[in-house]
């Protein structure tokens, strides 16, 4: 099946012109090229995304953490189907998408990640099979706004496209209210470790009330919906009482959420559970987190975090017995220039751990960790960090500019070995 024979004789020679841009860019020596291809593509014809989309059965992942990680596992486990397209490096804006399905014109299955400001007018343009929401939290303040805004404009895109499944995390109140009113939605109980967010029903304005794993709107007949999935730290639950013993190679609780949206959004289009499973838990490091390399004595795993909710899970996957904890923290206009939520992010637990506060704002973080009672030092370049820690195992914790530079600094002490 080929989806270029979709594609107008315009939106060819979009095609050409990014990919001659992308090859400039790459003899340039300025990355691979797919943005500013992607960028050119849609000026030469805007319908171009909509025209790589045809006859593709796709799924959207989005959500404010986790969206690279479950694509990853998503497109494992559609692989047991068929070829699938799919972001190799988080780029999940109108031109990474449109770069992405161009890459790969013949592939009959796209798994893509969107951000969550872009899925309306994406599925729009793709019109999905299936769309996975996974959690809706603060992101950056100066970028993004206001959380309940960004909820109420996702409820009415998913609203335009009654057909697709919504795999949807019902333990959380915002995702689940964007979902609530749509006729085909898969729930499952993929955990929601951050509740700050959802202390209001977002419908109503009345309280939430917590009680155990149930929530409901005290103002309203709004509540947690009986998942049709759901995971603990075993096995992973689905519909007609199936259980699969579910081991990921990846870290941490969230991991095990973002696996059983995956698994269901893979199922809702046709993939044997057990084979999907068996896919997702093979995926081992996703654009560079969760990998570990060696830099001189030290054993360096790399996490990534970008807003309180990622910060805390993060946070509880650190190994309290590891010889250095780096924490580096940059506010370039993509980390968001606001670093005020460090004061909601609980830095309280790190006895015992030798810490070392990095990054260009390490000055902010070191304040915040004083204040959270954490004994650590200061050295604010990332790589001098990891040298200032006992030699063996160091964990890295980094929000997304100083995760970015650290890599590539990373890279380039590795061709220099």
């Amino acid at each position: 099946m080929g989806t270029s024979t979709g594609i107008t004789t315009r939106g060819r020679l979009a095609l050409r012109a990014a990919k001659a841009a992308a090859w400039a860019s790459q003899k340039a020596g300025r990355g691979k090229g797919s943005m500013i291809g992607g960028l050119i593509a849609l000026k030469i014809d805007p319908t171009l995304m909509k025209q790589l989309g045809h006859g593709r059965r796709t799924v959207l992942v989005t959500g404010t953490n986790g969206k690279s990680t479950t694509t990853r596992m998503t497109a494992a486990a559609l692989a047991t189907l068929d070829d699938v397209a799919t972001q190799p490096d988080g780029a999940n804006m109108d031109a990474g998408i449109v770069s992405t399905l161009a890459s790969n014109l013949t592939a009959p299955l796209a798994a893509i990640e969107v951000d969550e400001l872009h899925t309306p007018h994406v599925a729009d343009a793709l019109d999905p099979q299936a769309i996975v929401l996974l959690n809706l939290s603060r992101d950056q303040l100066d970028r993004v706004g206001e959380i309940n805004m960004i909820e109420r404009k996702l409820r009415a895109g998913l609203q335009r496209h009654p057909d697709a499944v919504i795999v949807a995390n019902c333990d959380d109140v915002l995702v689940t209210s964007a979902a609530y009113d749509n006729p085909n939605v898969v729930w499952v109980a993929a955990g929601a470790g951050w509740a700050n967010d959802s202390v209001s029903c977002p419908r109503s304005g009345e309280p939430i009330v917590r009680d155990g794993d149930h929530w409901y709107s005290s103002g309203s007949d709004f509540a947690r919906p009986q998942p049709h999935w759901w995971v603990d730290d075993e096995n992973l639950y689905g519909p007609d009482g199936l259980v699969l013993p579910m081991k990921l190679t990846l870290p941490g609780r969230a991991n095990r959420g973002n696996a059983a949206q995956a698994v269901a959004a893979a199922v809702a289009l046709g993939a044997d559970p057990a084979e999907a499973v068996a896919a997702a838990s093979i995926v081992e490091e996703v654009a560079g987190r969760y990998s570990t390399v060696q830099v001189g004595p030290h054993s360096v795993r790399m996490l990534l975090a970008k807003n309180p909710a990622g910060w805390q899970e993060a946070l509880s996957m650190i190994d309290p017995t590891v010889d250095g904890l780096v924490i580096a923290v940059n506010g370039q206009v993509p980390d968001g220039e606001d670093l005020s939520w460090l004061w909601d992010v609980r830095f309280e637990h790190f006895d015992g751990v030798q810490v070392v506060a990095s990054g260009e704002r390490g000055t902010d973080l070191g304040v915040r960790l004083t204040y959270a009672g954490v004994e650590h030092t200061l050295v604010p370049d990332p790589l001098r960090a990891i040298a200032s820690c006992p030699p063996g195992r160091v964990e890295v914790l980094a929000n997304y500019t100083a995760f970015r530079d650290l890599n590539t600094a990373l890279a380039k002490g590795s061709a220099h070995a």
